[in-house]
């Protein structure tokens, strides 16, 4: 039985005194927030921090608002409340899918948005037993200095496996990140930075504190996850859209997001460049989804062939654009199930 390393475990009962916790001792601890991927990774001694600060008793950091203007969610607001939220289900459609198709329905009760958007990049030879990676002499990522997908590169190429991440950056969301030294707002897609290492912009005594999502009129988001199950499993792939039309059924905001393709989510600027101030046609989707298709990079770091999940994405791009225009994709997203079954 795998067991957790010795650690103290502090609760403070404000989102200040927790900053002031981590500023204490940045570099040695880590937030607690549903610990659904880090206390795994503990056991597996792939984080090993001596203080764990936990956010359950931190209210504000559970609140959950919808405006006209804006969706805002807290940190720590449960993945199984943002799935079962019937105004986000009408507004965000693509950030419910997204959740829904995290995990399974327990671990969703347990982990948080915030933790989702902050998860540890994944990579089959550092998500391991502690002696399998030591067999191997470790990584780069942990303990090693040799990046054993690819042995010649620079960095390290665990991939980024969020689901929430591709959906809210099709979305347009900020975050929100507070420390005992101030607060600081910026795009979610600038959270992300691609090494497997460093994969956040985020300080160590910084916290996630809450996403806003813009409200958009007339707007319809869809995601659609590769994985080898039906359920549980990361994304090997995972693509995000957002489209706003107008009432002649041209395209007035488009924002397409691949996950699981790099060490980041990546947005696809070209995509969106190709749909806007066109009507959203069978031609125009075929060129967004030709125009993603350069940006997905997998390397030999996850299951599957390379080849089968760089050609879905033109796939999944295709079908995720035909949802928001209003076909009926349904046998779509059920022979993809069938297939991964």
């Amino acid at each position: 039985m795998l067991r957790l390393p010795e650690f103290q475990l502090l609760s403070p009962q404000s989102l200040s005194e927790a900053l002031a916790l981590l500023q204490a001792d940045p570099e040695h601890s880590s937030i607690l927030a549903g610990g659904t991927d880090l206390l795994p990774n503990m056991k597996r001694r792939q984080q090993t921090p001596r203080r764990l600060i936990s956010l359950r008793n931190v209210a504000e950091l559970g609140q959950l608002t919808v405006a006209a203007d804006e969706v805002r969610i807290g940190g720590s607001v449960r993945l199984r409340t943002i799935e079962t939220h019937e105004a986000l289900a009408a507004e965000l459609r693509g950030l419910v899918q997204a959740v829904s198709q995290i995990a399974t329905v327990h671990i969703r009760g347990t982990a948080t948005i915030g933790g989702n958007l902050c998860l540890d990049t994944r990579c089959e030879y550092y998500n391991q037993s502690q002696p399998w990676r030591q067999a191997i002499g470790f990584c780069k990522k942990k303990d090693g200095d040799i990046c054993w997908v690819a042995t010649s590169s620079p960095r390290c190429l665990a991939v980024s496996s969020t689901d929430a991440a591709p959906a809210l950056m099709a979305l347009g969301a900020q975050v929100q990140l507070c420390s005992a030294s101030g607060t600081r707002e910026l795009p979610l897609a600038d959270l992300y930075q691609n090494d497997g290492i460093h994969y956040l912009s985020k300080r160590p005594d910084e916290v996630l504190t809450l996403i806003r999502i813009p409200q958009r009129a007339g707007q319809r988001s869809a995601y659609w996850k590769l994985r080898r199950r039906g359920s549980f499993d990361f994304p090997l792939l995972g693509v995000a859209v957002a489209v706003q039309r107008d009432d002649a059924g041209n395209v007035q905001h488009a924002q397409v997001a691949l996950g699981a393709v790099s060490s980041r989510p990546l947005l696809v600027p070209e995509a969106s460049a190709l749909l806007c101030g066109q009507p959203l046609g069978d031609e125009q989707i075929r060129q967004a989804a030709e125009a993603a298709y350069p940006l997905a990079k997998p390397m030999d770091h996850a299951d599957m062939s390379l080849s089968y999940r760089k050609a879905m994405v033109k796939s999944l791009v295709t079908s995720a654009l035909r949802e928001v225009r209003g076909d009926d994709v349904s046998q779509d997203r059920q022979r993809l199930m069938r297939v991964l079954g």
